[in-house]
């Protein structure tokens, strides 16, 4: 035993060397890994900031360019918006089953569009709002799952709640010479069409309401009880609401605060609706001041979230009945382009009198400046050949008293 004990003893103390040095060599590894992950996460990150400051300048930039042939714009606007709404009144009663895809359409080319107009405004934070939450949830309904009945409701509550009634309320105006407007007013109005059509005029939608055997009108989708009803219309998409308004709160109250307090000019809906509350001192500024000034933002919330709720409870009735729906659609598009006659006669003179005061104000100072340089500049020749005449007087001065000493 003895004999066989040495050559252990004898091997015992490489082992423990090799076993240190592998330990060492995959620590050494661990570390280079490490070294490397971090290299590549601090160039990812340069690479992020790089591309998001190329993106900002190239908004800047494209934003600009269409600053400076705004009239141009303005009638191309005004020419394609009026095709484009008389072929989808067209394509309503045509085929009624293909206005989701034009409404997918005009999402993908425009939000972008907007994303960039807004980014050289500084109005980007308003891309942040419950109605482009909504239309990206929508997009998600129509794409990828167009036969959950109960994503539909949702939707359908989103569409025809908040989304229509903001139409209404914030005076959204159908004016086809502004892309801006023009946008505003379809983001809400589009939605809702969509859903009644799939609701009342989708071909796939009268088979579901016409089963084969039965002359009896069936519901779609197939509310079972009314508690069903309310459950999907109403209590799933306030969740959803209330899901949107705490992301709202942590990214532009809390996260993004530092950002919005150096920048006053930067501007987000509470901001811009604040500021035209309180010029016209209206209704919605003395209900936000009920609480202080201090709580202003609280008391917004608060108002914002009473206004969500009636508005989805309304959208049961609206479900349930065509007749009703028809209605609200009128009415939706008879407000939207009654603002927009509103608009065209009463604030774009205004606007269009203040651009021509602005120019003359950015034309008197220049012309004023030159008329003080040319001022400037024979006095200074004058005051320049004096000053010449006493330096020679002076010089002949000095030379008469040399030459008698």
């Amino acid at each position: 035993m003895s004999n066989c004990d040495e050559p252990m003893e004898e091997y015992a103390e490489p082992v423990e060397e090799t076993n240190g040095h592998s330990f060492y060599r995959v620590k050494q590894r661990l570390k280079d890994r490490s070294k490397k992950v971090a290299q590549t996460k601090e160039i990812l990150s340069k690479q992020a900031v790089q591309t998001k400051e190329i993106l900002s300048k190239q908004a800047v930039k494209i934003a600009k360019q269409a600053e400076e042939h705004e009239k141009f714009i303005n009638k191309v606007t005004h020419l394609v918006g009026v095709l484009g709404f008389g072929g989808f009144c067209f394509l309503l009663g045509a085929r009624p089953q293909d206005t989701r895809y034009v409404y997918c359409l005009f999402y993908f080319i425009f939000v972008p569009l907007r994303w960039i107009y807004y980014r050289y405004k500084k109005w980007h934070y308003y891309l942040l709002d419950f109605c482009y939450y909504a239309n990206t949830i929508f997009l998600v309904d129509l794409l990828l799952y167009p036969r959950n009945e109960k994503f539909f409701m949702v939707c359908f509550s989103f569409a025809e709640g908040p989304l229509a009634w903001a139409l209404i309320v914030w005076r959204c105006s159908l004016v086809f010479s502004s892309l801006d407007k023009l946008v505003s007013v379809l983001i809400h109005l589009l939605p809702g069409l969509v859903f009644f059509t799939i609701r009342w005029w989708d071909p796939a939608t009268f088979a579901a309401m016409h089963p084969e055997g039965s002359s009896a009108r069936a519901s779609w989708p197939y509310v079972e009880s009314k508690t069903y009803l309310w459950t999907w219309l109403f209590v799933v998409p306030l969740v959803a609401y209330s899901l949107w308004q705490l992301l709202y709160f942590l990214i532009v109250n809390v996260l993004r605060r530092q950002r919005l307090l150096r920048d006053p000019e930067v501007m987000t809906s509470y901001r811009e609706l604040s500021k035209k509350a309180q010029k016209a001192n209206n209704l919605w500024w003395r209900l936000s001041g009920l609480l202080g000034d201090q709580n202003r933002l609280f008391m917004y919330i608060v108002l914002q979230a009473i206004f969500t709720v009636a508005t989805m409870a309304l959208t049961v009735p609206i479900f349930l009945s065509y007749e009703l729906h028809v209605a609200f659609q009128i009415l939706k598009v008879s407000a939207s382009v009654w603002n927009g006659g509103s608009f065209l006669l009463e604030v774009m003179p205004r606007q269009v009198i203040l651009k021509e005061k602005k120019k003359k104000a950015e034309v008197q100072p220049t012309e004023t400046q030159v008329d003080q340089t040319l001022e400037v500049q024979p006095i200074q020749t004058r005051l320049d050949q004096s000053l010449h005449h006493d330096a020679a007087a002076n010089n002949s001065v000095e030379i008469v008293e040399a030459s008698q000493t």
